[in-house]
């Protein structure tokens, strides 16, 4: 059978589904705790902002909360709906766009199917995981995940009005070949037995069908669509349920990063990080630190290239905010059920990062 749960006579139940069924027993209180305290600060700052007499780090943190979500809402909105037409796109088509997983050709295509989907970076942590349900990769889901965050349509837009065609251009291109670089790396440590493969990944009787033609798969797919309300309000449900994972880190994020906005000034920040080795290395942990979705990331990586005068730093405070986000990094563990997994991504990117920031500030 394919239900990985078949009934037992004896009422045992397969360590598959333990975690599923623990999940529904236990409330998820990061979930729940980091929700309401983001509900309270949205509301809040709606009918609390005009009052003169509230703490300044109360106002930043509220007003912090309430431009993120109203800057992120639609790209969530967007990524739970690609979750959910994933859930209903059959395997061997998913796997004909990225192309074959463990091969170059299949990381490119990876690469440039996250730049292409024009979500934030939380939003693509989404489909990341989903796409990897649905048997890409480690390296095509690296590839993914590293070259999509910031490189939206819309974020690309926004980036050349800041800082100009042409350094908006060379940090897409870097971004991508460092995804392309990492995903590489990823397929040749699983290869080498280091990092575990994908248990999702079809078998080798299958592995035929992701060099099939993609369009008429689409063309069939569009067919046979069910565009009832009903089926539409299922599509949806389906993908909220499946984003959960996602939105619990998020939402701890937003409230994380607003209260370091709220302590630590951005004046203060953007003296502190010129284009030296000192201010590189700060960049990095500012990066670490103040988590940030890609919409907030983008106008102060803008703002280190002109202001600042370093162009590495700005590239460097982009990727490494991708490179050492705990909500990927925790998103790819709990997805992956791997550390180690989620570890490397860190580990193998950084260094890249790091590199080019500095190659950057030198021109």
């Amino acid at each position: 059978m394919s239900n990985c749960c078949p009934p037992e006579p004896e009422k045992t139940v397969p360590s598959c589904c333990e975690p599923e069924e623990k999940a529904k027993q236990r409330p998820d209180f990061l979930l729940w705790i980091s929700g309401t305290l983001v509900l309270l600060s949205y509301l809040g700052h709606v009918f609390l902002a005009d009052q003169p007499n509230l703490p300044d780090w109360l106002m930043i943190i509220t007003s912090g909360i309430y431009e993120l979500i109203n800057t992120m809402w639609w790209g969530l909105a967007m990524a739970v709906v690609f979750v959910g037409l994933l859930d209903r796109i059959p395997r061997d088509s998913v796997m004909s766009a990225l192309g074959e997983g463990g091969t170059v050709k299949g990381i490119v295509r990876a690469t440039i199917a996250g730049v292409l989907l024009d979500l934030c970076s939380h939003g693509i942590l989404m489909v990341g995981t989903k796409l990897y349900e649905r048997g890409a990769s480690l390296g095509q889901l690296m590839a993914f995940l590293i070259a999509s965050p910031w490189n939206s349509l819309s974020l690309t837009i926004i980036l050349i009005t800041l800082i100009g065609w042409g350094w908006t251009l060379s940090f897409v291109a870097l971004s991508m070949a460092i995804g392309i670089i990492t995903g590489v790396i990823f397929d040749r440590l699983v290869k080498a037995k280091v990092l575990p493969a994908n248990p999702h990944a079809p078998s080798e009787q299958n592995t035929p069908t992701t060099n099939a033609p993609i369009t008429p798969q689409i063309v069939a797919l569009i067919k046979q669509a069910d565009y009832s309300p009903k089926a539409i309000g299922n599509l949806l449900w389906d993908g909220l349920k499946d984003s959960r994972m996602v939105f619990r880190w998020l939402l701890f994020g937003l409230v994380l990063s607003t209260a370091i906005r709220a302590f630590v000034p951005i004046d203060t920040y953007q003296t502190l990080f010129g284009p030296t080795v000192a201010g590189l290395f700060l960049t990095l942990i500012a990066a670490t630190i103040i988590e940030v979705c890609s919409e907030g990331s983008t106008p102060i990586a803008a703002d280190l290239l002109t202001r600042a005068a370093a162009p590495g730093n700005g590239f460097t405070f982009l990727m490494a905010g991708v490179a050492t986000d705990y909500t990927e990094v925790m998103v790819i563990r709990d997805t992956t059920k791997s550390w180690k997994i989620a570890l490397f991504l860190p580990l193998s990117t950084l260094p890249q990062v790091l590199l080019v920031g500095y190659l950057l500030n030198q021109v």
